[in-house]
C-alpha cells in the first residue's frame, strides 16, 4: 500500500477544525432552516432551495453533528424543523423517483431517530426505505438509479448507491423485517461483482440487460470518460465497501475495500486531495474534488474498527493525513452568511466524453461539507453512525 510523508492531524487541530465548521453552521442556520441548501455554492455561497434536490439531507446532517458537538438547543430545533420537511416530502412523493433515499434520509431523519427518538424521523426514514425498495430490479438484482423503471437506456445502477443501501439495513434493524436487508445485500453483491475493475478502479455507472439481468457494460456520467476513474465514485467505493462490512461481516467486502483503497491511494497527488477524475494527478490544471478526500477518510476510519491493529493504525494515519490537508488548505475559517465549509469541490465537470451537465466546479459542495464534519467527528469520538 502506498504511504505518504504528509503530516497528520492532531486531536487539538481536529477539535479546532470541527469548531470552525460548527461556527459556520451556526451562522447559516437562519438561511437554511425553513428552506434547504443548494447542492453546490456559487462563488462559495450557497443559494437557498426547496426540499427537492437529492443532496438536501447533508445540511441537516451538519446540524446534527453540530448539536452532538455543542449540545446547543438551536441546532436541535433547526434539525427537527427540517425533519418535518422531509416527512412532507416523502409523504407527498416530491422528487423521490430515484435511488438517493439514503443520502436524503439517513443524515437527516435516521439521525433524528437515533439521537432524539424522533418518531417523525423514524416514520419519514421508513417511508424513504420503502420508496427505495420500489426501484429494485429483480433482473440483475440492483436498485435502478434514475429514469423510468425498466427503461433500457436507464437500466443501470451507480456506485454511489453503496451509501444509500445502509438506510435499508437500518430499516431491517428497527422493524425486524429482513426483506430490507435482503435487497440491500443483493444490490451490494451486484455492485461488487461488476463495478470494480481488475486494477481496483471503479465504474461510475453500470448497465444491466433488462431482459436477462446480465451485466452489459460500465460507463460514466460524471467522470472524465468511460475508462477513467471518477474520483468521487472511487471514494464512494472506499466508504461504501467499509460500511457494507459494518452491517454484513463478509470477508469479501473488506477485500473489496482494500482493492479500491489501493487504487485510490496510488492516484492521489502529493497533498492527498484528488483531482475530480483520477486520470489527472500532480501537474494537471484540472480542478480538485475536496469532497472525495473527506469521504475516503470516513471510509478509512470505519474500516479501522474491523481490521488487525497494525492495519488499523495505517488507516487512521492515512485519514489523519488527508484531513490535515483538507483542514489546512481547503477548509473555510470564516466568511459571510451562506458560505460553505470546504472549498475546491466539484459536483460535475463536463468533458468531451461524459454526459453530465457542468455545475458546481471548484465550489463548496454540500456533501463535502457534511463528510468533512463527519470525518472530524469520527476522528475525535467513538461516533455512532447516522448511516
Amino acid at each position: 500500500m502506498k504511504t505518504f510523508p504528509n503530516p497528520v492531524l492532531t486531536e487539538a487541530q481536529a477539535a479546532a477544525a470541527l469548531d470552525d465548521a460548527v461556527a459556520l453552521v451556526r451562522q447559516n442556520l437562519p438561511l437554511f432552516t425553513t428552506r434547504c441548501q443548494n447542492h453546490s455554492s456559487v462563488n462559495n455561497i450557497y443559494p437557498a432551495c426547496e426540499n427537492t434536490q437529492w443532496t438536501c439531507g447533508f445540511w441537516p446532517g451538519e446540524i446534527w453533528l453540530s448539536w452532538e458537538r455543542t449540545g446547543e438547543e438551536a441546532f436541535k430545533a433547526a434539525a427537527l424543523t427540517l425533519v418535518d420537511s422531509f416527512l412532507r416530502r416523502i409523504e407527498h412523493k416530491i422528487e423521490v423517483d430515484h435511488h438517493d433515499m439514503g443520502f436524503l434520509y439517513s443524515p437527516s431523519c435516521v439521525a433524528a431517530w437515533k439521537l432524539t427518538g424522533s418518531e417523525t424521523g423514524r416514520r419519514a426514514a421508513l417511508l424513504a426505505a420503502d420508496q427505495l425498495c420500489t426501484r429494485f430490479q429483480e433482473k440483475g438484482g440492483f436498485f435502478q438509479a434514475w429514469g423510468p423503471l425498466g427503461a433500457a437506456d436507464n437500466y443501470r445502477y451507480i456506485i454511489d448507491c453503496l451509501l444509500n443501501v445502509p438506510l435499508l439495513y437500518w430499516a431491517a434493524e428497527t422493524t425486524g423485517e429482513e426483506r430490507y436487508a435482503e435487497l440491500a445485500g443483493r444490490h451490494v453483491a451486484t455492485c461488487l461483482a461488476n463495478s470494480i475493475r481488475p486494477d481496483g478502479s471503479t465504474y461510475h455507472t453500470f448497465f444491466m440487460d433488462p431482459d436477462t439481468g446480465a451485466p452489459v457494460r460500465g460507463a460514466t456520467c460524471q467522470g472524465y470518460r468511460d475508462d477513467s476513474c471518477w474520483a468521487r465514485g472511487q471514494a464512494w467505493g472506499v466508504y461504501g465497501t467499509a460500511i457494507s462490512y459494518t452491517y454484513v461481516r463478509r470477508p469479501e467486502y473488506l477485500d473489496a475495500f482494500r482493492r479500491v483503497l489501493a487504487y485510490y491511494l496510488d492516484r492521489l497527488p502529493g497533498d492527498m486531495v484528488p483531482y475530480w477524475d483520477m486520470t489527472f494527478t500532480d501537474g494537471d490544471s484540472e480542478p480538485r474534488d475536496s469532497s472525495s478526500a473527506s469521504i475516503a477518510a470516513c471510509g478509512l476510519l470505519e474500516a479501522a474498527k474491523y481490521v488487525p491493529e497494525e492495519e488499523s493504525r495505517t488507516y487512521r494515519k492515512l485519514a489523519a493525513q488527508m484531513l490535515r490537508s483538507v483542514a489546512e488548505a481547503y477548509a473555510v475559517k470564516e466568511g459571510p452568511a451562506g458560505i460553505g465549509l470546504v472549498c475546491h469541490g466539484t459536483y460535475s465537470k463536463k468533458s468531451p466524453y461524459n454526459t453530465c451537465t457542468q455545475e458546481g466546479v471548484d465550489e463548496c459542495v454540500s456533501w463535502g461539507d457534511y463528510f468533512y464534519m463527519e470525518a472530524l467527528t469520527r476522528f475525535l469520538t467513538d461516533w455512532k453512525l447516522y448511516w
